[in-house]
């Protein structure tokens, strides 16, 4: 990816690292004496899990979820959004850690964090790398979060345009189109 893809570096490799370091801490404290289930919402957030969960102090089972949303209508003509994840996964009795790379809306994370409940976890809370308040349509806030952002679009450290810049050790703003998945 060439330097003229991006405008600016908003968050350079070296906070990552140390702020990933410091939310492993704070979630090895929250589950001190648990094993955790980390659920891993693809794309955006596989790089972050992956910093993350060498981190943490606790036993820890991975898991990777894809969430996807359908357009459909409803027997009353009206437009409706259906989201889905796949593979499903047990967590029943289990403490679940969901992992997002990136939460703005928060509509596929709170579902996400209802659905996962209502399989029976003991505990559903979220993780999430970057945090776009602003942009957010449900009330929603992650249990833990790594940086607030303004930045309409972003590439690097898991997250792409729409495949293109994930593998970058950095976060930048996006010139342009918006990234896939956010």
């Amino acid at each position: 990816m060439s330097t003229q893809e991006y405008s600016k570096v908003i968050l350079n490799s070296d906070q990552i690292q140390k702020r990933v370091k410091e939310l492993g801490r704070q979630i090895s404290d929250a589950y001190d004496g648990k094993t955790l289930h980390v659920v891993c919402v693809l794309e955006n957030a596989f790089m972050f899990m992956a910093d993350l969960v060498r981190t943490l102090d606790v036993p820890v089972v991975c898991h990777f979820i894809k969430a996807y949303t359908r357009e459909t209508i409803d027997g009353t003509g009206t437009p409706t959004t259906e989201i889905f994840f796949k593979p499903e996964i047990s967590v029943k009795g289990q403490h679940v850690l969901l992992v997002e790379g990136l939460v703005q809306s928060g509509v596929t994370s709170e579902f996400l964090m209802r659905n996962l409940t209502a399989r029976g976890a003991v505990s559903v809370k979220m993780v999430a790398f970057l945090d776009k308040q602003a942009a957010r349509r449900v009330q929603l806030q992650p249990d833990f979060f790594g940086f607030m952002i303004h930045e309409p679009y972003v590439i690097g450290y898991g997250m792409g345009a729409p495949d293109e810049g994930r593998n970058l050790p950095f976060v930048a703003s996006k010139q342009g189109q918006a990234a896939a998945g956010q």
